[in-house]
């Protein structure tokens, strides 16, 4: 692949924006944020605190809007939910600030630098059926947002970041996996094309919040939770746990059910001589037991297509934002 200076990927995920940049020594470089944020009663001391820690904000009327990172926090100490400015893949129909907050969070992660015309690549989901509308304004409005920060931007499949991002060693043929908090995208390449790609609507925020209807519990300590101790494994030591691996295994069997089912009704599949290796990647994908779990389920099925291995992502949480920069260098 070839190489550009000042060339970004970007992981616009509805949990996380990761940006990735290529340094001089060749290494990638990767900056992330929570895709949230939290309305703090405005107050001088307030503000003038978020400034000395370098905690993102902006000032709105009588509130202070904190996102990013730090907004989790906020929440969890107030017990109040943060707000998203994305929702199931694609921006927040409900949320009117959801551009604007986008705008701010890659800011952030470019230290408000402009994009003086670099070429980036953002990461877009699959359409799951019956919402293709939704994914064509989500990705416009991306682009209009990244063109008027100054950038030359240019949108990527999410599932294919992936395969862009992990399969260097099969000449980018294989299912990438990409399961994030709004959707668990799929894409199946062969020799770096495309052949198909969907998404899965249940991801993160599907077990977060039907665990959190379960039990109780606010969707911000459950995420906390998931992403702390929990461990696939079928024996937990409390009803969270045990109602987060019921949500888990749900999540699972309909990705599997969604890939079977994808297979299984794609017309002029190329006929691939090699088994192809699964790589999952995203948030959703980190508790321990998750790649077990999936290879068992995926066994099970009697899955069409021959498998070399099921594998984790080298880093799941950047594996889309560094396929999004691998490509924008091969561009160069």
């Amino acid at each position: 692949m070839g190489k550009q200076a000042g060339a970004f990927g970007l992981d616009v995920g509805t949990s996380r924006v990761v940006l990735a940049q290529q340094s001089e020594g060749g290494r990638y470089d990767y900056r992330s944020q929570l895709n949230a944020f939290v309305a703090l009663p405005y107050s001088k001391m307030t503000e003038n605190v978020l400034r000395k820690e370098n905690i993102p904000h902006k000032v709105e009327g009588d509130q202070l809007i904190v996102h990013g990172n730090e907004s989790e926090r906020f929440a969890d100490l107030l017990q109040m939910e943060a707000r998203r400015p994305m929702t199931k893949g694609v921006l927040n129909p409900s949320e009117t600030a959801s551009g604007e907050m986008m705008r701010q969070l890659i800011q952030s992660l470019n230290g408000g630098e402009a994009g003086a015309g670099r070429s980036l690549y953002y990461s877009v989901p699959a359409a799951p059926l019956g919402e293709e509308a939704n994914v064509t304004y989500h990705e416009a409005t991306l682009g209009q947002i990244l063109r008027d920060l100054g950038y030359t931007p240019k949108a990527i499949n999410e599932g294919l970041a992936v395969v862009y991002g992990e399969m260097e060693e099969t000449n980018y043929s294989g299912i990438g996996i990409s399961c994030g908090g709004g959707l668990c995208n799929v894409c199946l390449a062969y020799l770096s094309v495309p052949v198909l790609s969907f998404a899965v609507p249940k991801a993160g925020d599907f077990i977060d919040q039907s665990a959190a209807q379960i039990t109780g519990e606010l969707s911000t300590r459950i995420r906390i939770t998931k992403e702390s101790n929990f461990h696939i494994n079928g024996h937990y030591a409390d009803k969270v746990q045990q109602v987060l691996g019921v949500y888990y295994d749900d999540m699972i069997k309909s990705l599997v059910d969604g890939l079977n089912h994808t297979l299984a009704n794609t017309r002029n599949m190329p006929r691939i001589a090699k088994p192809v290796p699964i790589v999952l990647s995203g948030g959703t994908v980190m508790p321990a037991g998750f790649r077990e779990r999936f290879e068992k389920i995926l066994k099970e099925s009697a899955f069409p297509l021959a498998i070399s291995e099921v594998r984790m992502a080298s880093d799941p949480l950047t594996a889309t934002a560094k396929g999004a920069l691998v490509a924008a260098l091969a561009e160069a």
